[in-house]
C-alpha cells in the first residue's frame, strides 16, 4: 500500500471516529458528567477533528515531505485527545499528564508543515 493511501486511511478513520465521539459527547454523556469534564472532553474531538483534516490534506498533497508532519499529528491525537477523553470520563487526574507530550507533537508536526513548506520551490 503506498504512504497516501495509508495516510488518507488514518485521516478517514481519525475523521469518523472525532465525529463519532463528537456526537456521543454531545448525546451520551451530557447527563453523565459535569459540564467541565464535558468541555475537556469536547477539547479532544475538536484537536481531533482538526488534526484528521490535516492529515487527509497531507494524504490529498502527495507530497512525501509532509508525512512527517502527519505522524506527529497522529501521534498528538493519540496521546492529546485520548488523554482528554480518559480523564474527562474516569477523573483520573494522572491521564493529564499525558496531554502535554500530545500538544507537543502537534506543534512538532506544524513546524515540519512550515520547514516543508519553505523549502519548496516556486
Amino acid at each position: 500500500m503506498n504512504k497516501n493511501k495509508l495516510v488518507l486511511i488514518i485521516g478517514g478513520i481519525s475523521g469518523f471516529t472525532a465525529v463519532a465521539l463528537g456526537a456521543f459527547g454531545a448525546h451520551g454523556l451530557k447527563n453523565i458528567i459535569s459540564a467541565q469534564m464535558l468541555d475537556i472532553y469536547k477539547t479532544g474531538v475538536l484537536y481531533q477533528l482538526i488534526h484528521s483534516l490535516a492529515i487527509l490534506a497531507i494524504g490529498l498533497s502527495v507530497k512525501e515531505k509532509f508525512f512527517k508532519a502527519a505522524i506527529f499529528f497522529l501521534i498528538g491525537i493519540i496521546l492529546f485527545s485520548c488523554s482528554l477523553y480518559g480523564y474527562s470520563l474516569t477523573q483520573i487526574k494522572s491521564l493529564t499528564l499525558i496531554t502535554p507530550f500530545g500538544g507537543i507533537s502537534f506543534l512538532i508536526g506544524w513546524v515540519f508543515v512550515i520547514i516543508e513548506s519553505i523549502k519548496m520551490k516556486g
